[in-house]
C-alpha cells in the first residue's frame, strides 16, 4: 500500500510504517500547500495528515486511488467526511489516553500564566528591567479560593477540575451530560450563562461542532466579571477572535490564555500586540506520551485496513 505522509511524525512511528508500506514522506513542519498534497496523492492509497491539514472536497475529488485518510491526532474536522464518504474512503483519528491529561495539564498552565503575569516577568528580565524584589514588582493573583468555570465535562475537562481542586479553587461546570463521578468530588454543575458570570477562570473543553462556532462572543463577554480570564486550549472557532480582541482592549475581562485560535495558523496581529493575552502555539498535547499514543493508533488503523479490516477508529 502507497501512503502519503504530509508532516513529520516521530521516528520511532516512521520507522514502523516504512516496515510495512511504501511510503511518500514530507519530512518537514512546514504545511505542504493544497496543490502540493494533490500532486503527492497521485496513486497513493492512503494519506496519513495531522489535523492542521486541510483535507477539503478538492483533495479528495482529485485522487481516483485514495481509499483511507488517517489523521494524526484525535480531532478530524479538517476532512469533509461527506466528501469522503461520497467515494468510499475511509477516515479514521488518532484518539490518545495521554492527550486528556497533556491538554488539561497545558490549561492549567495557561492558568497559571495568566494569573501570575509570568510570562511578562519574563520579558522584563530579559528586557534588562530587573532591579531586585519590590513589594509591588509584577503582581498577580494566587489561584486558591477562586472559581475555575469548565464548559464541556469530558476527559479533560474532568482532568482540569482535579488539578484545580488540588490547587484549591471552586470548579464549576457546563456539559451536555451530568456528570456524577466529577460532582461527587465537589465540582458543582451550573446553567452554561451561570458558568459564565460566575468564573474567575473561564475554560472551554467541548469538542467543535458548526454549532457552537462563536459560543463566546460579545453576549458571553458581557456576561463575564471584569476580571476574569478566558482560557481556550480546545477549538479556536469557539471564541470569535474579533469580540475577544475588543473585551481584552476594552478591559471587559482582565485576560486570556489562548493556545489555539479561529484562523489559524493565523493569528491576529491585534492579539499578538495585546499585553493581557498569553498566547502559545497550539501545543495542548506536544507531549511525548501523547503523540506518542497517536502514533501507535495510526499504526493500527493503517495495518487493519491494509489487512482487510475495519479500523477501529474509523469516524465516518
Amino acid at each position: 500500500m502507497k501512503i502519503l505522509i504530509t508532516s513529520r511524525i516521530p521516528e520511532n512511528i516512521l520507522v514502523e510504517i516504512k516496515k510495512i508500506f511504501d511510503v511518500d514522506y514530507h519530512d518537514s513542519n512546514i504545511p505542504l500547500k493544497k496543490e502540493e498534497i494533490i500532486e503527492r496523492l497521485k496513486g497513493k492509497d492512503a494519506l496519513l495528515c495531522p489535523l492542521s491539514d486541510k483535507i477539503d472536497k478538492e483533495v479528495i475529488d482529485s485522487s481516483d486511488s485514495l481509499k483511507i485518510i488517517s489523521n494524526y491526532g484525535a480531532g478530524f474536522d479538517n476532512i469533509d467526511l461527506e466528501a469522503a464518504s461520497a467515494k468510499n474512503i475511509i477516515v479514521t483519528n488518532a484518539p490518545a489516553p495521554s492527550s486528556a491529561v497533556s491538554t488539561a495539564e497545558l490549561a492549567f498552565s495557561l492558568i497559571l500564566l495568566t494569573s501570575r503575569r509570568l510570562i511578562a516577568g519574563e520579558k522584563d528580565l530579559k528586557a534588562g528591567n530587573f532591579l531586585g524584589w519590590r513589594p509591588t514588582y509584577f503582581l498577580g493573583s494566587e489561584l486558591r479560593g477562586k472559581t475555575l468555570g469548565i464548559i464541556g465535562m469530558g476527559n479533560i475537562g474532568k482532568n482540569l477540575a482535579k488539578r484545580a481542586l488540588g490547587f484549591e479553587m471552586k470548579v464549576i461546570y457546563n456539559s451536555r451530560n451530568r456528570k456524577d463521578d466529577i460532582e461527587a468530588l465537589g465540582v458543582e454543575y451550573m446553567e452554561r450563562d451561570e458558568v459564565i458570570k460566575n468564573s474567575d477562570f473561564l475554560s472551554l473543553h467541548t469538542a467543535f461542532v458548526k454549532e457552537l462556532k462563536h459560543m463566546i462572543s460579545d453576549r458571553e463577554f458581557d456576561l463575564m466579571k471584569k476580571d476574569a480570564y478566558l482560557i481556550n486550549a480546545a477549538r479556536g472557532p469557539l471564541v470569535d477572535e474579533n469580540a475577544l480582541i475588543k473585551a481584552l482592549k476594552e478591559n471587559k475581562i482582565k485576560g486570556a490564555g489562548l493556545d489555539v485560535y479561529e484562523f489559524e495558523p493565523k493569528v491576529s496581529e491585534e492579539l499578538m500586540k495585546l499585553d493581557n493575552a498569553v498566547l502559545l502555539p497550539h501545543l495542548g498535547n506536544a507531549t511525548y506520551e501523547a503523540r506518542g499514543e497517536m502514533g501507535e493508533a495510526v499504526l493500527k488503523n493503517l495495518i487493519d485496513f491494509s489487512q482487510g479490516r475495519v479500523p477501529v477508529n474509523k469516524v465516518n
